[in-house]
């Protein structure tokens, strides 16, 4: 059944690729990756499976937070290319049948945009408003994170994360009488930067582009992240792009699907905050100790996880959303460690498997397809900290200098690429069929050309028990059914017992020694250790 409200026939069959713009592929020899990079690889993209590209954001900015601080949102940034070239990109894209969405920082700036700069001057202007301060700097704000200092003003702004991101006033949901500068979302402050954001939107739609994934999408109006004012202002853009735009989408990082859809995103990630289901899955910030992971999570050797973590939250969500758009479960990101971390390639392929034969749009974080590692104890570039930087690293294209990424000297790049020997790389897997690249095309091809594991196939769990292996469910659509099972755990799952059909028969159509049989008149399934299968019903 398709969505509604109307959502993009193109999401019906897309699969995304996300681009991080400056470790995908240098081409004028500076360090670091730019558009001209991204266009010349958009045959490759393409050959994956992948018909949809999300790119991290391009903008101009000072890279305190590697471009989630934007100091001028319709000029690409040097270090990329120009605005020509992002129009080249979204025409070379579109003759090749694929969508590019541009990331969209839409609650806060950098302190070098030019709004903020006018914000924080002495005497009042048009700009004064278009981010939150107290009237003197003792004042206590309230609830968020309240910088002084930062000009001639006299008062604290509120930041939207680092503090060199002033938050955008979109409004208060339920304004404080007691704290004046908490403005309803109808003052005209906010009123005018919302027609800001709508006029940025409406200049790249109109360059080309194909929509937005919008970053800290619940982060706008300040206030409960399900207020009737926060979803307005999600409805209202979602009306004007339904009608002027009609090809165009709206994905948000909120990680809460019954809110995101509800207010009028097509998509929205299950991701590593918010919402348990995919940290129970595979675990993302937790420590690794041996062939267990703290906390345990179902995707690990030891066995420890339990699958009903995500299926209970899972479900709540797919359940009450899947007629109003999808839910994303991605292969990975950049603001998480990859899930290659502490996994052998058949573990990693364990996790693909499921990720890519879920209901909902998949998306590929670059470098996954080849089973990128994570590398550890990087020193943090622009914001990364903690885990993040070694999931950003350059684009293995090659086993030569610098992986093929760049032609610029080791010390120039904008991260350091995997040291290892044994460093996967596009061109030693490209035309091998038992690599890792294979192993995603194929997921891709069958995803395409099944629509009972597509997008919107239908999903139904068939075995999940509390602490217990395997993992199984079905996939169905047009008269055809799946039969997915997983067993990461480092043993044997035996004679596990499905509710399928008695007089049906399946076919394996992808697996690793899994066998799906009918024994005394039931339907079961024995699954070695760290395998996983896909199945037909003929």
């Amino acid at each position: 059944m398709k969505p509604t409200p109307p959502v993009p026939d193109w999401l019906n069959t897309a699969a995304f690729y996300e681009i991080y713009p400056q470790s995908f592929l240098d081409t004028n020899g500076d360090g670091i990756g730019d558009l001209p990079g991204i266009i010349s690889k958009l045959d490759y993209i393409a050959s994956l499976g992948a018909n949809a590209l999300w790119l991290n954001p391009v903008f101009e900015s000072p890279f305190g937070d590697a471009g989630y601080d934007v100091s001028d949102f319709r000029k690409v940034a040097p270090r990329y290319g120009t605005n020509a070239d992002l129009k080249r990109l979204f025409k070379e894209a579109h003759k090749r049948g694929m969508r590019v969405v541009l990331d969209l920082v839409a609650g806060h700036t950098s302190v070098e945009h030019p709004w903020f700069k006018a914000s924080r001057k002495h005497k009042p202007n048009p700009y004064s408003d278009y981010f939150t301060w107290t009237p003197n700097v003792w004042t206590d704000g309230g609830p968020g994170r309240w910088i002084n200092g930062a000009g001639p003003r006299d008062g604290n702004y509120l930041a939207n994360f680092f503090w060199f991101q002033p938050a955008l006033n979109y409004g208060y949901a339920k304004p404080d009488p007691a704290r004046p500068w908490e403005q309803p979302v109808d003052a005209p402050a906010p009123r005018a930067v919302r027609a800001e954001l709508e006029a940025i939107m409406r200049f790249w739609l109109d360059a080309g582009c194909d929509g937005f994934r919008v970053d800290m999408a619940a982060s706008l109006v300040k206030g409960p992240p399900d207020s009737p004012e926060l979803r307005a202002l999600w409805r209202d853009i979602r009306g004007w792009i339904e009608r002027d735009y009609s090809h165009a989408v709206l994905i948000s990082e909120w990680s809460h699907p019954k809110q995101a859809l509800s207010a009028g995103f097509h998509i929205d990630f299950m991701i590593h905050f918010g919402e348990p289901a995919y940290n129970a899955l595979v675990g993302t910030w937790g420590a690794v100790k041996g062939d267990a992971r703290d906390p345990h999570v179902f995707f690990e050797r030891a066995g420890g996880g339990d699958i009903l973590g995500f299926t209970e939250n899972y479900l709540e969500h797919y359940e009450a959303t899947k007629n109003q758009g999808f839910i994303a479960l991605p292969t990975g990101n950049h603001d998480y460690p990859r899930l290659s971390r502490s996994r052998t390639e058949a573990e990693l392929r364990g996790v693909h498997a499921m990720l890519l034969t879920m209901p909902g749009v998949p998306f590929i974080y670059y470098g996954d397809e080849i089973g990128m590692n994570y590398i550890e104890d990087l020193e943090a570039k622009e914001g990364s900290y903690a885990n993040r930087t070694g999931t950003r690293t350059p684009m293995q294209w090659t086993s030569g200098r610098n992986k093929g990424f760049s032609s610029a000297p080791a010390s120039k790049l904008y991260l350091p690429v995997d040291p290892s020997r044994t460093a996967p790389d596009v061109a030693s897997q490209i035309d091998d069929p038992t690599s890792h690249l294979q192993f995603i095309r194929t997921l891709l091809a069958l995803r395409h050309k099944h629509p009972a594991l597509g997008n919107l196939g239908g999903f139904r769990v068939l075995y999940a028990k509390k602490n217990a292996y395997p993992f199984v469910y079905e996939r169905s659509a047009e008269g055809e059914q799946f039969v997915i099972v997983l067993n990461p755990r480092a043993a044997s799952a035996r004679s596990t017992a499905l509710d399928l059909p008695a007089n049906a028969s399946y076919e394996p159509v992808f697996e690793t020694g899994i066998k799906l049989e009918r024994q005394r008149g039931r339907w079961v399934a024995d699954a070695p250790a760290i395998t996983w299968g896909i199945f037909r019903r003929r």
